[in-house]
């Protein structure tokens, strides 16, 4: 860590627990960044606190040590249950929650306090059983903790302690409406502490914490940018199609050891990854198709080096600690121009330098004055050069028929998104997809017309071939009015059924006429294909029967 990011102020100058401060020791923490040392005289003291601090700056160890100390220094409630966590920090994304899982098992080595871990995906029996044996603390992402909630696996109800790291992603996320189910079934604002920190504190942010926070003190760590000034950014302008061959270009011309490209779409974040893979690059993916341990076990081989190049969606673009990071690259200019602050935050952290290359492209450049005008400086835009845009490296031949053979990382990562992407449509519903990319849904395939037993989409099933009956030939059909011959005509036979449905209102003074014997009304009509009529018709039926008598004059006087 930059001595130009530490303060002189020690953690050993609190008044903090013996056994919280022999866990800062062990991990390394002995000087205060600005962000801690402007909210730790507070949030011991027990105040609220929204804090807001570029990205890398120490934010989770921040209230990691708040958190620890209030726990250790107040013994918990006598009508505790073993479900009753005291305290909850909430994470918009999975992988900000495992890396605040990670920094508080090591600041909280010595403490003996009990951490659950909860987030979708991964291990919910597991995590059940966890959280029903009893925790101290909750790392959860909103959809699962509320889960369990439900299911009273565990409960909020005497939560001390309530923290959002990140909360201005939980917008983002649509998380909000989450976040505000967990704060009503905790105990009241003035019962519980409250913090929130992230790295941009927006207007909407500002509103849930004044809604759902005790009187919190906004701090405002100040720089001289919204980015790190140890960043050196710098913008191309090339075309799409000249994208890749720049990517693999800059890459080749310098030491890309641990370097992350970020990509706003997912099949877009895959195409990139196979691509440099093709060139000779040891690659990790990361996007919200690969499933949750494989993006794990590759985010561990980055951090370890034994992948160079990370290619991630915005999944990636929060909380995460990479040392050693030296270029982030925008292979897509993001959307939202507080993300664009968060993925550069990947690399020169704690006080390293570090280098931002984006692509404005004829797709995304519109968005570059907003990033410029949130980071308050104008990007150096860079040109250009022919001599960069190398050849993109030939496809892999597809294996031959029962060939076998060890799949790549990229490949593997694929083939279990496919995997995912295919879970995810039959539990929502949506069928299998059948061969040529059709997808077959169950309402099709309630109606027999399954893969290969039906016709394909957008196709009527051929009508059977009725065969033509003459007047003479026709077998006789049993009419419901004996005087009346059937009808030759189907038009005919139409018109005598409207015309039946319908009667006519009678005359005053004159006598009624009989709608429909009743042993026709109670007698099923079947329809031309020999099936009985749908419920609704029958009901439709019957009803018309009963109005046709209630209406029908009394031959007594009326009283």
């Amino acid at each position: 860590m930059s001595d130009k990011t530490l303060t002189d102020i020690c953690f050993e100058s609190f008044d903090l627990h013996p056994n919280l401060l022999k866990g800062l020791d062990k991990a390394g923490f002995i000087r205060c960044t600005p962000i801690q040392a402007m909210s730790l005289p507070l949030t011991l003291a027990g105040r609220d606190v929204a804090g807001q601090a570029q990205t890398g700056t120490g934010k989770t160890a921040a209230f990691l040590v708040a958190l620890y100390n209030h726990l250790l220094n107040k013994p918990s409630k006598a009508a505790r249950r073993a479900q009753d966590a005291r305290a909850v920090i909430l994470a918009p994304t999975r992988e900000l929650a495992i890396q605040i899982d990670k920094d508080a098992h090591q600041i909280g080595y010595y403490t003996g306090m009990r951490v659950g871990l909860v987030y979708g995906g991964v291990d919910y029996e597991k995590q059940r059983k966890q959280l029903e044996d009893g925790v101290d603390i909750i790392i959860a992402t909103p959809g699962r903790l509320i889960d369990f909630v439900k299911q009273h696996a565990v409960s909020v109800g005497a939560v001390e302690m309530m923290i959002m790291d990140e909360a201005d992603r939980m917008f983002d996320l649509g998380f909000i409406k989450d976040i505000r189910f967990l704060l009503r079934r905790m105990p009241g604002a003035s019962e519980r502490q409250n913090l929130l920190f992230s790295a941009t504190l927006s207007h909407r942010v500002l509103e849930l914490a004044y809604d759902h926070m005790n009187d919190p003190e906004k701090l405002v760590v100040e720089t001289e940018s919204v980015t790190a000034s140890s960043v050196r950014q710098k913008v191309y302008f090339p075309a799409t199609e000249e994208k890749l061959p720049l990517l693999l270009g800059l890459l080749g011309g310098m030491d890309a050891n641990r370097t992350m490209v970020f990509v706003n779409t997912k099949f877009g974040c895959e195409r990139v990854a196979l691509t440099l893979e093709r060139a000779g690059y040891k690659v990790g993916v990361l996007s919200g198709d690969v499933p949750q341990k494989k993006r794990e076990s590759l985010l561990a081989g980055f951090v370890k080096g034994d992948l160079s190049l990370l290619v991630a969606t915005d999944v990636a673009a929060r909380g995460l600690h990479i040392p050693g990071v030296s270029h982030v690259f925008n292979f897509d200019l993001p959307f939202d121009a507080e993300d664009y602050v968060h993925r550069i935050g990947r690399t020169a952290r704690l006080g390293a330098e570090g280098d931002a290359i984006s692509f404005a492209c004829d797709e995304y450049a519109i968005g570059l004055p907003d990033i410029e005008a949130f980071i308050e400086m104008k990007i150096p835009v860079a040109a250009v050069d022919p001599a960069l845009l190398l050849p993109l490296p030939p496809r892999r031949a597809p294996r031959a028929h029962g060939e076998t053979g060890g799949e790549t990382v990229i490949e593997d990562a694929l083939s279990a998104a496919n995997a995912e992407r295919q879970r995810r449509r039959e539990r929502d519903g949506g069928g299998r997809r059948r061969e040529g990319g059709e997808r077959s849904s169950p309402a099709r395939a309630r109606s027999g017309m399954l893969p290969g037993g039906g016709p394909s989409r957008g196709e009527r099933p051929p009508r059977a071939a009725q065969p033509q009956e003459t007047v003479a030939e026709a077998p006789a059909r049993v009419s419901p009015n004996p005087e009346r011959a059937p009808a030759t005509n189907p038009n005919e036979g139409e018109q005598q059924r409207k015309r039946r449905r319908r009667p006519r209102r009678p005359q005053d003074g004159a006598a009624p006429a009989d709608p429909m014997p009743p042993a026709v009304a109670d007698k099923t009509v079947t329809s031309s294909g020999g099936e009985p009529p749908k419920l609704r018709t029958r009901l439709k039926q019957k009803m018309k029967s009963w109005f046709q008598q209630f209406r029908a004059p009394s031959s007594g006087p009326r009283h």
